[in-house]
C-alpha cells in the first residue's frame, strides 16, 4: 500500500473543453457548486503529500483550496503536456507516487481513492479505475513511472500505462466524466 501522505494529487483542469462550448466548464453550477470543485471537495479528507492543479483558462480558484497551481500555457499540445507538468511538479515536491484525477469527474469519492492507494504496492504500481470494462482515471502511478509519464506527448495521455496496470472497479456512475452540456444535463436529470 502507498500511503496518501506519500502521494501527490495531480488534478488535471487544463482541457480546452471544446465539446462543452464557450463556457468555462469547470465553473458551471452542478448541485450548488462549480462542477470542477466537486472532486476537490470530495478529496479534501485525503491527506496527500501535496496537491497540484494543472490549469489553463479557468476562473476556478484552486490555490484557495490548497493546490499548487501549475499553468499549462499550451493546452492545445494535448493531455500529455498537462501530465508532464503535473508529474514534474509532484516529483520536485518529493512525492513517491501521483494520483491523477480529472476536474470534470464530479462523482469521484475519497473511498474510491483509498481503494486505489490500498492496491498500490510500491514504486512500480499502476492502479487505475474501471467501470468493469474500460480502465480510466483516477489512476495512481508509482515513482518508477514518472519518467514515462513525463515523456508523454499528444492527447493519448497515459492510456497504454493504464491498460497494463491493476484495475479497481467502481460503479459507472462514480466515474462519469462531463464532456458536453448534454452529459451535465443527463447527470442533473438522470
Amino acid at each position: 500500500m502507498i500511503a496518501a501522505d506519500r502521494a501527490a494529487l495531480v488534478l488535471l483542469a487544463a482541457g480546452r473543453s471544446r465539446r462543452f462550448g464557450a463556457l468555462d466548464k469547470l465553473t458551471v453550477p452542478y448541485l450548488g457548486r462549480p462542477l470542477g470543485l466537486h472532486v476537490v471537495v470530495a478529496l479534501e479528507v485525503v491527506p496527500f503529500h501535496c496537491r497540484i492543479a494543472v490549469v489553463s483558462d479557468t476562473a476556478l480558484d484552486l490555490a484557495a483550496r490548497g493546490y499548487r497551481v501549475v499553468a499549462n500555457a499550451d493546452p492545445a499540445a494535448g493531455l500529455g503536456r498537462s501530465l508532464r507538468l503535473g508529474v514534474a511538479a509532484a516529483a520536485s515536491a518529493g512525492a513517491e507516487a501521483v494520483l491523477i484525477a480529472l476536474a470534470d469527474m464530479p462523482r469521484v469519492t475519497a473511498t474510491h481513492i483509498y481503494r486505489l492507494l490500498d492496491r498500490a504496492e510500491d514504486a512500480s504500481a499502476i492502479v487505475a479505475s474501471s467501470d468493469g470494462v474500460i480502465p480510466r482515471p483516477p489512476a495512481l502511478f508509482g515513482s518508477r513511472h514518472f519518467d514515462e509519464l513525463m515523456a508523454l506527448r499528444g492527447d493519448v495521455g497515459a492510456r497504454d500505462l493504464v491498460r497494463r496496470g491493476h484495475h479497481v472497479i467502481a460503479p459507472p456512475a462514480e466515474l462519469i466524466d462531463i464532456d458536453t452540456p448534454s452529459d451535465l444535463d443527463r447527470l442533473n436529470h438522470g
